[in-house]
C-alpha cells in the first residue's frame, strides 16, 4: 500500500505493566487497511515496575515503536514533551498506556483534520450521549468547569479541554512545544492555551469513554485540578478576551483599592495631614497593584526592558495620581464628604489604569497570528 502521510501517537507511560501490552496492541491495529503509516513513541518516565521491560520487548517485535526514556520520573507533561520533539510523523497525536480510550478513534480525528483542513483536533469525551462507565460525579463535573473557565481565558469553545485525545499537525506541534513547561497533567491547559494564543484551526470529534478507577491505576487527582487553573491564568490572562482581562483587572484593582483605603484611613488617624495621606496612600495602592499585574494578569516586560517598563509606569503612576489627587479635592471642594469624594477617585481611576497599564506599561511584544 501508497501511504499518503505518517501518524505519530506519544504513548507517556509511568508504571502501567497490567496495561501497556494491551494498549500498545490493540493501538498498532488502527493503521491496518487504512492510508496511513504508524509510529508510535513510547516515553518510559522511569517506571519502578516492569513497564520499560515489557514495552523494550513490544519494540523488539514491531519496528515501528520507538522508545524513550527518562532517567527519573518527570510527570505526563515532561514525557509528552519529550515525546512531541521525538515524532516524525505529518500528524502527532496522544495516547495514554491505560485502557480509558478508544484508539481506533483516532480515524475520526485524522479525517476531520484532512478533511476540514484543521490544525488541531480534540476528541471530546461530552461532545454527544453515549453509553460509559460511571464513575466520579466530582472528577466529571471538576473537568466540565475547568473546560468552562479554559473557554472564558482561551475564547474556545471546546467541549473537553483535559481530553487525553489532542491530534495536531507536525508544524503547529513543533512550534507550540517549545513553549511548554507543565511536567505533569498541567500539559492539557497550557497546550490550549498555547493553541488559542497561535490562532489555530480547532475541531473537535465526538469519542467514547471508559474511565478506570484510582484502584485500577488513575492517577490524577484535586490537586491536578487546582494546578489547572493555575496554568489558565499564569499562561492565559495576558492573552483572554477583554471581558475576562476586566474581570482579572477587577480582582487586582479591588485589592489595590482596599490598601489605598486602609492606608489612606490609618494614615488620617494617625494625624498625617490630608494631602500627604492621598499621596502615601495613592503610592502604595500603586505598588500593590503593579505587583499583581506582573503575577497574575499582563506579560512582564512583554515589549520594553526593565528600565522602559519601569519609565512608563512611572507615567501612568504620574498621570492616575494627578488625577486622583484631582478628583479628591475637586469632590471636597463641592462638598462632598472627604471618604466619599476618595471612594468616586478610586472607582473612575480604575478604568484609567487598566487602559494605561494594557496599552502603555504591558503591552504584547508579539501579534498572534497563525502559521
Amino acid at each position: 500500500m501508497n501511504y499518503y502521510h505518517t501518524l505519530s501517537l506519544i504513548i507517556p507511560c509511568y508504571n502501567e505493566e497490567d496495561t501497556i501490552e494491551p494498549c500498545v496492541e490493540k493501538v498498532l491495529k488502527i493503521s491496518e487497511k487504512q492510508d496511513f503509516n504508524l509510529e508510535l513513541v513510547i516515553v518510559n518516565d522511569a517506571s519502578t515496575d516492569k513497564s520499560l521491560e515489557k514495552i523494550n520487548k513490544l519494540s523488539e517485535k514491531h519496528p515501528e515503536i520507538k522508545v524513550l526514556s527518562h532517567e527519573k520520573n518527570m510527570g505526563k507533561g515532561a514525557a509528552l514533551r519529550t515525546g512531541l520533539t521525538n515524532a516524525t510523523g505529518d500528524y502527532i497525536g496522544i495516547q495514554d498506556a491505560d485502557e480509558e480510550y478508544n484508539p481506533f478513534e483516532y480515524s475520526t480525528l485524522l479525517d476531520t483534520m484532512i478533511t476540514k483542513n484543521a490544525d488541531v483536533v480534540y476528541g471530546s469525551r461530552y461532545l454527544k450521549p453515549s453509553n460509559h462507565r460511571v464513575l466520579y460525579f466530582w472528577h466529571t463535573w471538576m473537568n466540565k468547569k475547568l473546560t468552562l473557565v479554559s473557554n472564558m481565558f482561551t475564547n474556545l469553545d471546546i467541549t473537553d479541554m483535559e481530553t487525553c485525545y489532542k491530534l495536531f499537525k507536525k508544524e503547529v506541534i513543533q512550534e507550540v512545544a517549545p513553549k511548554l513547561k507543565e511536567n505533569r497533567f498541567g500539559f492539557e491547559p497550557e497546550v490550549t492555551v498555547r493553541i488559542a494564543q497561535g490562532g489555530y484551526e480547532v475541531y473537535e470529534c465526538a469519542i467514547s469513554y471508559n474511565p478506570r478507577s484510582y484502584e485500577e491505576g488513575k492517577k490524577i487527582g484535586w490537586k491536578d485540578g487546582v494546578r489547572a487553573l493555575y496554568c489558565l491564568f499564569h499562561y492565559g490572562a495576558d492573552t483572554s478576551p477583554y471581558p475576562m482581562q476586566i474581570l482579572i483587572y477587577l480582582f487586582i484593582g479591588t485589592v489595590a483599592a482596599i490598601v489605598n483605603m486602609l492606608a489612606f484611613y490609618l494614615l488620617i488617624q494617625s494625624g498625617v495631614e490630608t494631602n500627604i495621606s492621598v499621596l502615601v496612600a495613592f503610592v502604595l495602592s500603586a505598588f500593590t497593584n503593579y505587583i499583581l499585574c506582573i503575577l497574575i494578569l499582563f506579560q512582564h516586560r512583554a515589549r520594553w526592558n526593565t528600565f522602559g517598563e519601569i519609565l512608563m509606569y512611572l507615567l501612568t503612576i504620574t498621570l492616575m495620581g494627578g488625577f486622583d489627587f484631582g478628583v479628591v479635592f475637586g469632590l471636597t471642594y463641592l462638598s462632598v464628604g472627604l471618604f466619599k469624594a476618595k471612594f468616586w477617585a478610586i472607582i473612575l481611576g480604575f478604568i484609567g489604569n487598566f487602559v494605561l497599564r494594557r496599552w502603555l506599561v504591558f503591552p504584547s511584544k508579539r501579534k498572534i497570528k497563525k502559521i
